[in-house]
Order: C-alpha cells, then sequence, then structure tokens
C-alpha cells in the first residue's frame, strides 16, 4: 500500500465550521485515511491511499461540500509550487472582488433602511410627513386591511440584499444541509430568513397579529444591515489574514528567475526552472544567485540576510558554499550546481514554513471540538430561547402578555443565531501561529510545526552539545611555545612541524598546518619514514632527524625528557580545555602547542540570557571531565555531562526526562551523532550549519546555526502562544456572553435586549479583533 500525503490551497473558506465541514466530508471518501484543515493557512493536508482515490476525487469531495475549491498542482513541472500559490491567489483574487461587489449593493440597500431610522429626527427638525404617509398604504379585501407601502418597499430591497449579495451564504448553507451538517452560514441563513419570512408575511398579511398587537413591527432593516455586516466583516477578516501569511509570499519572491549558464563553452541566459546539477553559472555583482551551489572561481562579498536573518554581508571564496536567491554584493564569479529545483535551502525553507503553518497546535485541539458541535449547539439555544419568550415569559411576567409575544420572540431567537461567531474560535490558534512562524522565518528560525512552537514555551532544560553548538566546530591552534630552538638553525622546527603535520589525517593536524602557514614564513621539507602511532601521536624522519609530535605517552616510550616548565605549562593548558600536544627532535623537547575549538562569539551573553528565562542548561560532550568542564565554565553552563558516547546521548535525555515528567527537555545539535537526540527530547534543535541528518530530525533549526537564536525562538514561542491565549480568551468570552446577553438574560433585571443589527456587527468584530491581535506578533522585537 502506497500512502500519499498532499498539502493543497482552498478557495472560499469563510468559517470555522467550514473547516469542520470539509474534513468532514474528504474524509468519508473511500480511501483517504486522513484530512487536515487549516482554515487560516487555507490549506488542506490529505493523506490517501492512491490504490483506492485521486486528488481529482478529493477534489471534487471538497467542492460537494460547499462553494469551496481545491487548488491542485502540475507536479512534474518544476515550478509547480509557486504555479499553485499564483493559482490560489488568482482565485483568492477573483473570490475577493465578488465580495466587494455584494457588499456595495448590501451598502446601497442599507442606505434607505438608515434614512427611515433616522426620519422621526428628520421630521421632527422639519415637519415633513413620516414615510409611511408619503408612500401611502394599498387596502385590502381582507376585513379592510391596509398593507403599508413603505414596508414593500423594504420587501423589496430586503430581498434583493438577501438573496443577491447574500447569496453565497444561502448557498453554502443549503450544500451542508444536503450533506446533513451545519456551518456559520447555516446560522446567518437560518437568523436572516427567519427575520425576513416573518417581515413578508406581516407586510403582505397585516391582520395575521392583529389579535395581539395594533402595530405589526418588520425586521427588514434588521436582516439587510446583518448581510452587509457579515460580508464587510469577512472582507476585513479576508484582507487580515492575508496579512498573516505573507511569509511564504515574500520567500517565493526571493527566488531567481533566471541564470547565466555556460554549457558546451557558450554563455547562455535560461529560466531558473532549467538550471540542472553540475550546470557552472556566471554571478555578476547585484545578481541573486540562481541555485545552491559550489564557488569555484572568484570571490565575492555575498548577502545572506534573507536566509540566515544576519545583516553582514559574508565572505566567498572557491570551495565555499553559496545559497541560491542570496545577493552578489561584489565581485564576479562562478559556481557549480550542487542543488536545484525543491532541493534547494531556499525551497526546503518554503516548504517547512507551509507545514509549520498548516500544522495544528495541541492548544487549537478544545477550540477544534467545540467548533465542530457549535452551530447545532446554538440552534437549539435559538429554539429554546424562542420558546421560552414565546410561552414562558407571558406566564411568569417577564413580558406582558399584550405585546406581540411573537414577534419577541423571534427577534431573540434571530439575535442569538447572528451573534455566535465560532469564527473567532477557528482563528484564534491558526492566525498566531501563522504569523509566529513567518515571523521566526524571516529572523532565520524554521519552526516545523506548531507543536514545537507550543512546546518551546515549556522548556526546563536545554541540553547543547558541545562541538558545533557551543563551539565553531573547528579546531584552532591556541598555543606555541618553542624550547631548546637555539640547537637548530632559522626555522628548521617550524618547518619540520608543518611538514610531518601536513602528512598526518589526524583531524587536528589540519589545525596546525593552518596556524604555521598563517603565521610563519614556513618551508615543506622532504619527509621519509612517516608512521601514525595510534592513541599516542605520530613519527617522521627529515635530514637525518627523528621528529616526534604527540602526547606524554609518546614522549616516555621514546625517552624524551620532558623539564618541570614544559609540564608545567600543559597542565594549565590542559586546565583550560585545549589538547595539548609536544614537539621533540632526536629525544630533545623543542615546541608544545595546545589545540582547541574556539568558543562561539557571545556565547557567554547567549546562554546567560536563556538562563535568564529559569531554564536549566546542560553541556553534553564526549570530552574528559577536566576540558568539558572548562568549556562550560567559560561560557557560564550549569551543569556538564561529560564522556558520553555518541550512541549514549540520547540515553541521557531520557534519564533527565525519567527524573521528572513535568520536564520539557530540548536538545541543541548539529551532527550525525546528535540525530538520535534530538529526536528524542521534547524539542529538538538543529543547528543549520550541521549535517542533513541533524537538521531533517530537528523540530527547529537555526539557518545560521546561532546560539543567540536559540533564545529568539524561546522568544518567539513565548510570544505566539501570549497571542494565542488572549484570542481563545477574547474568542470563548465573546460567545459565553454575547449569547445569553442575545438570548435576553439581561432583559427581565435592566430591559436591555440586544438588537439583531448590533449583534451581526459584534459578530464581525469578534473576528477581525482576534486576526488583529496576532498581526501584532510581527512588531514584536
Amino acid at each position: 500500500m502506497s500512502i500519499k500525503r498532499e498539502s493543497h490551497p482552498i478557495v472560499g473558506m469563510h468559517c470555522a465550521a467550514c473547516k469542520i465541514l470539509i474534513e468532514k466530508t474528504v474524509t468519508g471518501t473511500p480511501g483517504v485515511k486522513k484530512a487536515v484543515v487549516n482554515y487560516a493557512a487555507e490549506k488542506l493536508n490529505v493523506e490517501y491511499e492512491e490504490a483506492e482515490t485521486s486528488i481529482e476525487t478529493i477534489k471534487n469531495a471538497v467542492s460537494d461540500a460547499g462553494s469551496y475549491k481545491l487548488v491542485t498542482n502540475d507536479t512534474s513541472n518544476p515550478d509547480h509550487k509557486n504555479q499553485t500559490h499564483n493559482h490560489a491567489e488568482m482565485l483568492k483574487e477573483e473570490e475577493y472582488k465578488k465580495l466587494k461587489r455584494n457588499i456595495v449593493i448590501a451598502g446601497i440597500g442599507t442606505v434607505p433602511f438608515l434614512l427611515m431610522m433616522l426620519w422621526p429626527l428628520i421630521q421632527k427638525a422639519t415637519g415633513v410627513h413620516m414615510i409611511e404617509e408619503i408612500l401611502g398604504t394599498i387596502t385590502i379585501n381582507r376585513n379592510g386591511y391596509e398593507i403599508l407601502n413603505s414596508n414593500v418597499l423594504q420587501f423589496l430591497i430586503a430581498s434583493i440584499v438577501l438573496f443577491i449579495s447574500g447569496n453565497e451564504i444561502y448557498k453554502s448553507a443549503l450544500t451542508s444541509l444536503k450533506i446533513k451538517s451545519t456551518n456559520m452560514d447555516t446560522l446567518i441563513s437560518l437568523g436572516t430568513f427567519t427575520a425576513w419570512a416573518f417581515s413578508t408575511y406581516v407586510t403582505f398579511f397585516p391582520e395575521a397579529f392583529s389579535s395581539v398587537s395594533q402595530k405589526n413591527e418588520t425586521y427588514f432593516e434588521a436582516a439587510v444591515f446583518i448581510i452587509f455586516f457579515i460580508l464587510l466583516g469577512r472582507l476585513l477578516e479576508s484582507r487580515a489574514k492575508r496579512q498573516t501569511n505573507t511569509a511564504v509570499k515574500s520567500l517565493l519572491q526571493l527566488q531567481a528567475k533566471a541564470a547565466l549558464v555556460i554549457r558546451d563553452g557558450i554563455e547562455l541566459e535560461i529560466p531558473v526552472e532549467q538550471v540542472i546539477v553540475g550546470d557552472i553559472i556566471i554571478v555578476k555583482p547585484g545578481q541573486k544567485i540562481p541555485v545552491d551551489g559550489e564557488l569555484i572561481e572568484g570571490n565575492s562579498s555575498i548577502d545572506e540576510s534573507m536566509i540566515t536573518g544576519e545583516s553582514i554581508p559574508v565572505e566567498k571564496n572557491a570551495g565555499d558554499p553559496v545559497i541560491g536567491s542570496t545577493i552578489n554584493k561584489s565581485g564576479s564569479f562562478k559556481f557549480k550546481a550542487t542543488k536545484v529545483g525543491s532541493e534547494t535551502m531556499l525551497s526546503q525553507i518554503i516548504k517547512m514554513v507551509e507545514d509549520a503553518q498548516a500544522s495544528e497546535a495541541p492548544i487549537q485541539k478544545l477550540a477544534d471540538k467545540i467548533s465542530g458541535v457549535f452551530v447545532p449547539i446554538v440552534i437549539v439555544i435559538a429554539i429554546t430561547a424562542f420558546l421560552f419568550w414565546l410561552f414562558l415569559a407571558p406566564v411568569l411576567g417577564i413580558i406582558s402578555p399584550e405585546n406581540n409575544v411573537f414577534q419577541f420572540a423571534i427577534y431573540v431567537a434571530t439575535t442569538v443565531l447572528i451573534i455566535a461567531c465560532p469564527c473567532a474560535l477557528g482563528l484564534a490558534t491558526p492566525t498566531a501561529v501563522m504569523v509566529g512562524t513567518g515571523n521566526a522565518a524571516r529572523r532565520g528560525i524554521l519552526i516545523k510545526n506548531a507543536e514545537a512552537l507550543e512546546t518551546a514555551y515549556k522548556i526546563t532544560h536545554i541540553i547543547f552539545d558541545k562541538t558545533g553548538t557551543i563551539t565553531k566546530g573547528s579546531p584552532t591552534l591556541q598555543n606555541f611555545k618553542k624550547y631548546n630552538s637555539d640547537n637548530y638553525e632559522g626555522s628548521f622546527v617550524e618547518d619540520a612541524i608543518y611538514s610531518v603535520e601536513k602528512n598526518s589525517h589526524h583531524p587536528l593536524a589540519d589545525a596546525v598546518v593552518a596556524y604555521l602557514k598563517d603565521k610563519e614564513n614556513v618551508n615543506e621539507l622532504s619527509v621519509s619514514n612517516f608512521e601514525d602511532i595510534p592513541g599516542h601521536g605520530i613519527y617522521a624522519e627529515i635530514d637525518n632527524h627523528k621528529i616526534f609530535i604527540g602526547n606524554s605517552k609518546l614522549m616516555q616510550s621514546k625517552n624524551v625528557n620532558l623539564s618541570e616548565e614544559i609540564e608545567k605549562e600543559a597542565e594549565l593548558l590542559r586546565k583550560m580545555g585545549h589538547t595539548t600536544s609536544y614537539v621533540a627532535i632526536d629525544s630533545l623537547p623543542v615546541a608544545i602547542f595546545s589545540i582547541s575549538d574556539t568558543i562561539k562569539d557571545k556565547a557567554y551573553e547567549d546562554i546567560a540570557k536563556i538562563r535568564s528565562l529559569g531554564i536549566k542548561t546542560i553541556m553534553i560532550t564526549g570530552d574528559n571531565k577536566v576540558t568539558a568542564e572548562a568549556v562550560a565554565k567559560e561560557v557560564g553552563i550549569d551543569e556538564v555531562i561529560s564522556e558520553v558516547l555518541p550512541g549514549d546521548k540520547a540515553k541521557k535525555i531520557i534519564e533527565l526526562q525519567n527524573q521528572n515528567p513535568k520536564y520539557v527537555v530540548a536538545m541543541v545539535g548539529d551532527g550525525i551523532n546528535d540525530a538520535p537526540a534530538l529526536a528524542q527530547a521534547n524539542i529538538g534543535i538543529a543547528m543549520g550549519t550541521g549535517t542533513d541528518v541533524a537538521i531533517e530530525t530537528g523540530d527547529v533549526v537555526l539557518v545560521k546555526g546561532s546560539l543567540a537564536k536559540v533564545y529568539e525562538t524561546l522568544e518567539v514561542s513565548k510570544n505566539t502562544l501570549k497571542v494565542i491565549k488572549q484570542n481563545l480568551f477574547w474568542a470563548f468570552g465573546y460567545n459565553i456572553i454575547g449569547i445569553p446577553v442575545a438570548g435576553g438574560v439581561l432583559y427581565p433585571f435592566f430591559r436591555i435586549l440586544l438588537s439583531p443589527i448590533i449583534a451581526s456587527a459584534a459578530m464581525a468584530f469578534s473576528s477581525i479583533s482576534v486576526v488583529g491581535n496576532s498581526l501584532r506578533l510581527k512588531f514584536l522585537d
């Protein structure tokens, strides 16, 4: 069985209940294993069995659920992601324009009702006749009752607004009814249609309620204003949601459009989609680098800020990697393409951001459960309110039976249906996640899923791998001191060390060679009888001189007498966390040097910031205890776990997690041997400068590999969770307070009754306020 996982944009959603409806419909399609809709991102993530169904069948299922469109793509096209995004944007723009047209019609329709509402004030100020008197009446042959022409005019205007401007609302409600489901449009349709139907009946059959009231009120204006405010709210919400999802759009815009390649000795400018691995590409000053690759000729300064979040340009020379879509600031150069299409770093970043924005945070699950049953519950509440005010309220003396009780009950039920808003619940978490992950991406922090974003805020312990995380991961020679060198002419000691180390394959040999090459004017001498002595060091012969370079064990075995001064110097260097080596020529000690992995810039300050959040910091390493503690002391780490084998790092994390179930442990690493630990931790933070395996395993990827970005990740998580909680508090609070008030709970005590018009405005505002609050994350430092 082959399970396929795909993510596609959806056009046409306008409430959280739409999400539940689409998920229900798609999940019911044979062959679909899982369907999750992200309302804020407007995306469907679906897993299906290829042998049983296809994306076209799923596309039809989405359309069957209502006026929704699933935007699919041609995956054979190298630029399919960009094309899908553009197609979805085009369809959304069409929906947006259609919505604006409907709002204009509804807006024009509200003007006569506004005039009618203000007419008593105009009549009082000017003395003109009332609207009813100006328009007159029609007498009908049913006991002499009269139909008000003003009501007929209201009926005509309201019908146009409801069934033309609000057409999509009613269509959506009917479609959901056909598949035995409900959505937000069900509530709006029930409320407005009830108001319209009641008012129409009162208009053309005025005698219907004459026994209970001399004045039959109509609610055409309520239905019209409700449709207007609902549509206006959706327009404003749509505009706000666009701003929450600018991260992917801006990343797509970073992509270079063309590349200047050399093929068969000829320079050709081709679309970037046609670049293949191995192509030699020319980049001139000011141009974008088309794809990822390795610089092979020339040098330059490259602005990588759009990928790493670091503003300082990076110097590049032959052999250095270059990242697609970054900007060449100075010199011209040639590079060989190593990753193209969906394999480039920018494409991977876009995928990570899209996946994160389409994922759901655990905190959203409660809101989703409530949204799933929200509409039916509200309908039950509306019916209950209607029955209470129709039958019980008059008996209890809350409302006088002389009033038109039926009208009153209709009024209350309509207000309940209109004020209820699952949209705010549905938007509370995903809008904040979208803005939070997008904001993080611009800083060079790639959060792979919403759960990681939520978990980061709860971290109690952070375990740092030493090499490549706290240190730069590139050993350098820190100290070089000569002894008894007068016995040898000129720079023979340096030349001998350089020549012998150059023959060594030990990882630390490169540091010695690089140091001597840069600092000293060395010459390479002819080496013979080179020998690598495991666990001790190296041996070679130069001009009949025997050269020994290694640890104290090698010196002892070769009868090299180390003076007290040399031993003291070596001990001091070891306490500083350095790996120390001795050099002897013909059994005479001539030099001592130490190598250490340089600690990253501002590591102490960055660790201090993390500790200020109340998080315990731990360093894990395979180094010996003395070296490890020296490094930990220098950067201010709380605890050290040393001499740990690569395969045991994950076990140490399990041990810590088992100490207390409340511990939330993060692991920060960059190497292949960190991958199991990154996977075991509650949240794995991978340094982007590390291996592909570590990056793939991490929940969060720091593109630049800076410790400062660990702190920024925690801050992004804290700010995002704060906004999510504010959103949920508002969304729940609005509905918990709004629905009872709309149901008339205050009427017996204060004679306060909410208007359906005010309810529709409040409902629209509730969604807009949630999206607006999420947008604040863009501006939080």
